[in-house]
């Protein structure tokens, strides 16, 4: 696949973490990557939701789960959920060693309360 199928699976992702949380010293629940770029962002359950802010600033549609164990993709151009999709370049999660919520040290106690 190609990058006019929103997925390259060629591109590694940008990172461990939330680009933006890491950037600002926030954090998040669960990490998303962009198929297309790699851009990790985190979840709509997070303060942040920068995984769909990142889709609607570049139109970039397609994410897959980066947790641990979790293969699936998500299109926000057709809203549709796949279980499966092409392999993406390594590593396909965060570090098993790096907990949800995340990241170690800047999750605040009541983060519970803090989810959308």
């Amino acid at each position: 696949m190609t990058s006019d199928t929103g997925i390259d699976p060629r591109v590694p992702p940008s990172g461990t973490g939330c680009v933006e949380c890491e950037a600002a010293g926030g954090w998040w629940f669960h990490l998303r990557r962009c198929a297309q770029c790699g851009h990790i962002g985190c979840c709509d359950d997070s303060p942040g939701r920068h995984a769909t802010a990142h889709h609607r600033a570049t139109g970039h549609p397609v994410i897959r789960s980066y947790e641990p164990g979790e293969a699936w993709f998500f299109n926000y151009a057709t809203n549709e959920l796949y279980t499966t999709g092409p392999d993406l370049a390594p590593p396909v999660s965060h570090p098993l060693d790096q907990p949800a919520p995340g990241p170690a040290g800047r999750v605040p106690a009541n983060w519970a309360d803090m989810l959308h």
